[in-house]
């Protein structure tokens, strides 16, 4: 550890199965929350293609500062995906993050001329024990483009806030580095900030990072508790209290049959090829596993399949369909809202 930097004491990422955190992405709203938000391309393809659309990009965030009081602290822009670290004073993170993803993709889809779906989905928003975690998620954000082998310098790339921390450039006056270059020391804070990225990011990080499903929040045991508590109660905080009833995959097909107007056997029914499947079925069964949180086992005895595995190839072509086809992505939506209390 480098002089000056505080020890932290982390806890293990399997303290959050114990809450019931790790099923599927949720959202925790409320002021003044910081959040580490990423988001993928659909189909992992590239949301942004040249520097232009990745100035545009970092253009709204500063509007987003401006219009909505987004505090943003660090950034890392990547050819196929984003990390972003904000703080959200009157927690709206919903509204910030719906002009970012909704504007940019307008923007990129009149460049490209295409239309459609850009980003997998929404995104992902964890919501973070700041002051605990926020020097060691800096480093994990700053040193992606290390881990993917696209430099050998993290000052010789320049779509990330690392060089803003690390001296080289002026910060915008969107970015806030104050926080996370206090938790440094007093003196020498950009030295003692490239010293700490030069290290490894912490294995607990990485693990937390690296889980096929990976929790909302990133704090203690206590921390968690704490936001499930005082969560406000909207529509974009899908199903944080364990002790709510998930609704059972015959609720999930009622819902889906009513909402298409077809009858349950178009949707639980398989057939030969995917391209004769209702879409109703790949809704139904991304519904089952987002807000139902049920086994594949399960999935696999009511929609047909003849195995756990089975069902979880069907499940993975669902959401891939639903990825790329705009209707879909958007009744998902409506779908989870009504599903969700």
């Amino acid at each position: 550890m480098i002089q000056g930097v505080k020890s932290r004491t982390y806890t293990s990422v399997n303290d959050y199965d114990t809450l019931g955190l790790m099923a599927r992405p949720l959202r925790i709203e409320y002021p003044h929350a910081w959040y580490h938000v990423m988001n993928r391309g659909a189909a992992r393809r590239k949301i942004f293609k040249n520097d232009t659309q990745r100035e545009y990009f970092l253009s709204l965030l500063g509007e987003t500062s401006r219009r909505f009081n987004a505090d943003w602290h660090a950034y890392c822009l990547m050819d196929n995906h984003y990390h972003l670290m904000v703080h959200t004073p009157e927690g709206n993170l919903q509204r910030i993050m719906r002009h970012v993803n909704g504007v940019y993709t307008q923007f990129f889809n009149r460049q490209e001329r295409r239309d459609g779906t850009l980003f997998r989905g929404r995104y992902k928003a964890i919501l973070v024990d700041a002051e605990t975690y926020w020097l060691e998620l800096s480093r994990y954000i700053h040193r992606n483009p290390l881990a993917a082998g696209m430099v050998q310098d993290l000052k010789r790339y320049v779509w990330s806030s690392y060089r803003v921390y690390a001296g080289i450039d002026t910060a915008p006056d969107w970015l806030s580095t104050n926080y996370i270059l206090s938790s440094i020391g007093r003196t020498k804070r950009h030295q003692r900030y490239r010293e700490f990225v030069r290290g490894k990011s912490d294995p607990d990080i990485v693990k937390f990072f690296e889980r096929s499903s990976v929790s909302p929040i990133l704090g203690d045991k206590a921390f968690a508790e704490q936001a499930l508590e005082g969560r406000a109660d909207t529509s974009d905080i899908p199903e944080l209290k364990t002790a709510r009833t998930l609704p059972a995959i015959d609720e999930i097909i009622d819902a889906v049959s009513r909402f298409y107007h077809i009858q349950r056997e178009a949707i639980i029914t398989p057939v030969s090829g995917s391209s004769g499947a209702h879409a109703g079925r790949f809704i139904a069964m991304e519904l089952c596993r987002k807000v139902g949180d049920h086994r594949l086992r399960a999935i696999a005895e009511a929609f047909g399949y003849a195995s756990a595995n089975s069902a979880s190839r069907g499940c993975r072509l669902g959401a891939m369909r639903i990825a790329e086809d705009e209707g879909m992505s958007s009744d998902l939506e409506v779908l989870m809202r009504d599903l969700t209390p």
